[in-house]
């Protein structure tokens, strides 16, 4: 009975929604912290494209793998459709070609690694702390 159960009942499991300590990055002024901030602590930036499957994708599997606290790297969230000119300059202070979905490491001033798409979940950012 538990299987027809299973089928035919109107109740549904809802798995809780993980949240990451993200920091909005919305102007080009944060850009200047990052890089003064990450003398002390890596700093990452996730770069989202909210128009792309492909990027809600990598973001979802980057949600659930993530398990880093603020004490280790400070984490940046940047919806590139909505601040595009942010995006612009990101890729200007830090010499990285735009990509979308993006991850950037930054340590002591420079990106010491980048990843786009799926290269994003297979980057160890323990290597960083």
């Amino acid at each position: 009975m538990g299987l027809f159960n299973k089928l035919f009942s109107n109740s549904v499991e809802h798995k809780e929604e993980k949240t990451l300590p993200w920091v909005d990055l919305n102007t080009i002024n944060q850009l200047q912290a990052i890089k003064d901030k990450s003398s002390t602590k890596p700093q990452v930036i996730f770069k989202h494209s909210t128009r792309c499957g492909i990027s809600r994708m990598v973001m979802k599997q980057f949600v659930e793998d993530y398990g880093f606290s603020k004490n280790q790297l400070d984490l940046y969230y940047l919806d590139l459709i909505t601040y595009r000119e942010v995006s612009n300059a990101v890729s200007n202070t830090f010499n990285v070609v735009h990509e979308s979905p993006q991850l950037l490491v930054i340590k002591n001033g420079n990106v010491v690694m980048h990843e786009s798409h799926g290269g994003i979940n297979d980057l160890d950012l323990n290597r960083f702390i």
